[in-house]
């Protein structure tokens, strides 16, 4: 044997000679100063008086090991003998079974489920390895002999889980990468400053955001940070008009004044998009209280901590006054508040709407699903009137073409129909608000989607819809459709705004890629659920949910990126319902890891441009699909212009589709009547049709209505056609004859319906059941 080998085999057996000072005694104590000695910083955790948070362990993902001990060779077969695997594995599980061992790695970050799956792994390193490190297979061969005791395989134990989860080995390190506890410390530049912060605080339609505007206006430089792309390209419109440079700055669009490029000193941006870096003389930033939003608050934590300004002028509820104070006391600056009150008051009516027989000019219907949507447009189409329609996943371009309608004195369209995307961003002329529905999906913390009742702020939002300062109805009002919503509605309207008291945080790229230095194995999504795991906020704050970001995370893992590129792409604003707009996320992230830049004729190979206007609600929802994937490559080419340059000739297709999608938009009950009569909720539509033709918007038409929501009013629907019924209600007075001829003639233009009428009244029968047995638990 040669000398450099021996003594390679020395410095082996070293540490076979220290294991052994780590042995427990029959009463359980254990001499473990050797080992201790190697690792101190497992004794100071161990021995903290205020442990830091347990991290979910669950979290840990083991690592596949490639070890190669051909250097070692037979060396420790030929020092001692070769190894039973019989034996081994008797020794193995008596190990395992050790109480004292299963503490000490406790004490050293193995808790019970990783001491678990770090045993099968080195039960079978042990077992079916080729060949055993030279120390190792001495140690087993000792403790097989009964020259050795079983305690003192816990070094290799240890080696061999640190290797399988080397989180392990660096978890101070990773503790104080995922410390958020003061996050006014990230941003030196802001801190170098004394910001004054004005807080105009008032409802909607106060004049609150105007007064901010204001000084924005007066100021040399500044910036403008909203919530909404619409409520962006309103500031810098109304500021460029008043003869101010200012530039537009969203995910999506960059739109400098200046010919050359030159940036302005005024800019309005989506919140998500303001610098950090950048001076100005004065930032406002508006409805602040989204910093309690789950999954965007962070954008308004680090807009109000982080942007250099020498006046922050915060726009929002007067329930978020204390909090920003608060928030303000960790940064040593004051907080100014100015208060404001509605300019135009708005009333809650005494009495539900219950017909769309009932509408008038400038009433607005807020629904919280499309299918609602589309139902009652059809609805309101039936009866000769015009509506415009208004929900979140249309272009902002038709969102402002249906406004415009609506507002229009001059166009006959007087109703609109929405969801509660009208609660920013638009100026619309509503007399009355009508709640179609107090409920809606919501996300709670855990990312889990359940039906929830709207909060007082959210009713508040909407509800101040009606009524605008500048529109032509000086006093707004606010009711229901339905005659058992109207309580409920006051309830709501009469609490307070919960006071908001948590601001959003989320892990940003550059934590994140020291998280991934110190674990080179794991993925993007299991970085991040291990960063949340492990990070420490105070009281103030709370990490924002990360559930679409592990999504997109998840989606691409396959495909070889590197982290940085990985992280933006899992940031894209995407909305991950729509199929095709994720298989084009996935698609664009393969061309992109190919190094082969997405033109614009590939891209239009794979929208399948030019398009067709839409022949019914499919097409139409496939048309803004397409959208949202053209959104995609404009969001992606601000981040990565080599790889996507084709920008203006996306954004000229862009708006030829925008065009499509209006045109779809003003047709739309032409395109629900196209459709699958399931998606109109026709149950409703001829109901809707029977207190139209009754001619009675009183006490009968209420209770057609009333009856037509639950079993008893589905089956005398599902009768309607039966002479019989139609012969009672002639002889009740409740239908007359021409009436039910006209009524026939309707029911005759849709000849499908008939045929798949029972199905769906089935279907909606079942529905109705079910939204009856939630009403009865509240």
């Amino acid at each position: 044997m040669s000398v450099n080998r021996c003594v390679w085999l020395f410095s082996r057996l070293q540490l076979h000679a220290n294991s052994r000072a780590a042995r427990f005694t029959a009463g359980g104590s254990c001499h473990v100063s050797g080992w201790l000695h190697k690792h101190p910083r497992a004794r100071n955790v161990s021995s903290s008086s205020s442990p830091p948070k347990a991290p979910d362990t669950s979290l840990f993902v083991p690592v596949s090991l490639k070890t190669d001990f051909s250097m070692d060779g037979s060396v420790g077969a030929e020092l001692t003998q070769p190894l039973s695997k019989e034996e081994l594995l008797k020794v193995l599980n008596r190990f395992y079974k050790r109480k004292e061992m299963q503490k000490l790695a406790a004490d050293h970050g193995l808790d019970a489920r990783l001491f678990h799956q770090a045993f099968i792994s080195f039960r079978k390193h042990v077992l079916e390895g080729s060949a055993l490190p030279a120390d190792l297979h001495i140690i087993l061969s000792d403790i097989c002999c009964g020259a050795g005791h079983i305690d003192d395989i816990y070094p290799y134990f240890m080696r061999h889980s640190k290797q399988i989860f080397p989180m392990l080995d660096c978890m101070e390190d990773l503790r104080k990468i995922s410390d958020l506890r003061v996050p006014a410390n990230w941003y030196p530049e802001a801190r170098a400053i004394q910001r004054k912060v004005i807080f105009h605080a008032g409802p909607t339609n106060s004049g609150k955001t105007y007064h901010a505007i204001q000084r924005l206006l007066a100021a040399k430089s500044g910036v403008y940070c909203g919530p909404l792309k619409l409520l962006a390209h309103e500031i810098f419109e109304k500021t460029n008009n008043a003869g101010v440079p200012c530039d537009l700055v969203t995910g999506e669009e960059r739109t400098f004044m200046d010919l050359e490029g030159r940036a302005s000193g005024h800019v309005a941006c989506t919140i998500e998009m303001c610098s950090v870096n950048t001076p100005y003389e004065v930032a406002v930033i508006d409805e602040i209280q989204m910093i309690r939003d789950l999954s965007r608050g962070w954008a308004w934590t680090r807009a109000l901590m982080g942007l250099c300004a020498e006046e922050i002028h915060v726009c929002g509820e007067a329930a978020a006054i204390d909090f920003i104070r608060e928030l303000m006391y960790t940064t040593g600056e004051e907080v100014e508040v100015h208060t404001y009150k509605r300019l135009t008051p708005f009333s809650i009516l005494d009495q539900a709407v219950e017909s769309l027989d009932n509408l008038r000019e400038g009433d607005c219907i807020v629904c919280f699903s499309k299918n609602d949507i589309y139902s009652i447009s059809r609805q309101i189409e039936i009866r000769g009137l015009e509506c415009a329609v208004i929900y979140g996943s249309l272009p902002p371009t038709t969102k402002l073409s249906q406004a415009k309608k609506f507002n229009d004195p001059d166009d006959p369209c007087k109703i609109m129909v929405a969801t509660d995307a009208i609660g920013m961003g638009l100026n619309l002329s509503i007399k009355r608000i009508i709640f179609n529905s107090l409920v809606k999906p919501n996300v709670n913390e855990k990312g889990e989607k359940h039906m929830e009742t709207i909060s007082t702020s959210q009713a508040l939002q909407i509800a101040g819809r009606a009524g605008r300062f500048s529109s032509k109805f000086k006093e707004g009002e606010v009711t229901t459709m339905h005659r058992d919503d109207l309580p409920v509605l006051k309830e709501i309207l009469s609490q307070a705004v919960e006071p908001i008291e948590t601001a959003g945080l989320h892990p940003t790229a550059e934590q994140i890629e020291m998280f991934a230095y110190h674990l080179p194995d794991a993925t993007l999504s299991n970085l991040v659920d291990i960063f949340v795991s492990l990070s420490q906020v105070d009281g103030l704050y709370f990490v924002c949910n990360i559930d679409d970001f592990k999504f997109l995370a998840d989606m691409i893992q396959h495909i070889p990126l590197n982290l940085r590129s990985r992280y933006v792409f899992c940031t894209a604003p995407i909305n991950k319902k729509q199929t095709f707009v994720c298989t084009s996320f996935l698609k664009f992230a393969r061309q992109f890891s190919r190094d082969e830049p997405l033109t614009f004729d590939w891209v239009c190979r794979h929208v399948s441009w030019p398009l067709a206007h839409p022949k019914n609600i499919k097409d139409l929802v496939h048309l803004e699909a397409v959208h949202d994937v053209l959104d995609l490559y404009l969001w992606l080419s601000y981040r990565f212009m080599d790889m996507f340059p084709d920008t203006a000739l996306i954004r000229e297709i862009q708006r030829e589709l925008d065009d499509i999608i209006q045109q779809g938009v003003q047709n739309i009950t032409r395109l629900i009547r196209a459709t699958d009569t399931s998606l109109t909720s026709p149950v409703r539509t001829q109901s809707s049709r029977s207190g139209q033709l009754s001619g009675n918007s009183g006490a009968a038409d209420g209770r057609y209505l009333t009856n037509s929501r639950g079993p008893r009013g589905q089956r005398d629907l599902g009768e309607m056609t039966d002479s019989s019924l139609a012969n009672r209600l002639v002889r009740d007075g409740l239908l007359t004859p021409d009436l039910l001829r006209q009524l026939q003639r309707e029911f005759s233009k849709d000849p499908k319906e008939d045929s798949t009428n029972q199905q769906v009244l089935d279907t909606e029968h079942h529905n109705n059941n079910n939204k009856g047995k939630k009403r009865r638990k509240k």
